[in-house]
């Protein structure tokens, strides 16, 4: 006798087999019409994107500007989680407080818009190529640069570019796209110099004014 066929899950359980990232983030918009989804409901609805996602999910608030507290706070759980891809664990680790954290219907759906909106170009720049850079050691590579660019996020009224950083890393996971990634290194590594250019004329300009001034 043979046995009877598996269940099919829900479709609110399935996950999506396109990469497009508009489609993800109106699907996890459904999801939570009425009561919201917590971090974790969000992190289980996702497979080997899961990382990619959470962090896009973090990285478009941050690309207000002038924005304080949030991009801060966001800039903490990118770097757990960007930890986690570089040292290979599989599926991401947050602490139960900040996986049971619930996000609003309302601020999914207005996430999804947003993405249809304004990230259009996104899904149709986007899809998989080079993926050497987006895949295996190059996931890692990607990984040090969401570090780099979440570490700068933290200065005050500077959080639109390593946010925008953020966001094209991340959806170069997603996407599988290499040229995403590159681009989000590229942006990072740029934000990155000219941080340490201005902050080495403020020290050059402050010893020579302790060393030429009088007093």
């Amino acid at each position: 006798m043979s046995p009877p066929p598996r269940a099919t899950p829900p479709p609110s359980q399935q996950d999506d087999v396109s990469h497009d990232v508009s489609r993800l983030l109106r699907r996890l918009a459904d999801d939570g019409a009425e009561t919201g989804l917590t971090l974790r409901q969000i992190r289980d609805r996702l497979d080997e994107r899961a990382y990619g996602l959470l962090i896009l999910l973090l990285a478009i608030p941050c690309l207000v500007p002038g924005l304080y507290g949030v991009p801060q706070a966001a800039g903490v759980i990118v770097i757990l989680l960007a930890g986690q891809m570089l040292v290979g664990r599989e599926e991401p680790w947050l602490p139960r407080g900040v996986l049971n954290l619930r996000c609003k219907g309302g601020w999914l759906t207005a996430m999804a818009d947003f993405a249809e909106k304004r990230l259009g170009w996104i899904d149709r720049l986007s899809r998989p190529r080079l993926r050497r850079f987006a895949d295996g050691p190059g996931e890692k590579l990607a990984a040090a640069f969401m570090i780099l660019a979440a570490l700068t996020i933290a200065l005050p009224l500077t959080n639109t570019i390593p946010s925008a950083s953020l966001a094209l890393l991340s959806v170069g996971l997603i996407q599988r796209d290499g040229l995403f990634v590159i681009a989000g290194a590229a942006v990072a590594t740029a934000w990155l110099t000219i941080l340490s250019v201005v902050a080495a004329g403020l020290l050059m300009g402050a010893e020579w004014a302790t060393r030429w001034l009088p007093g």
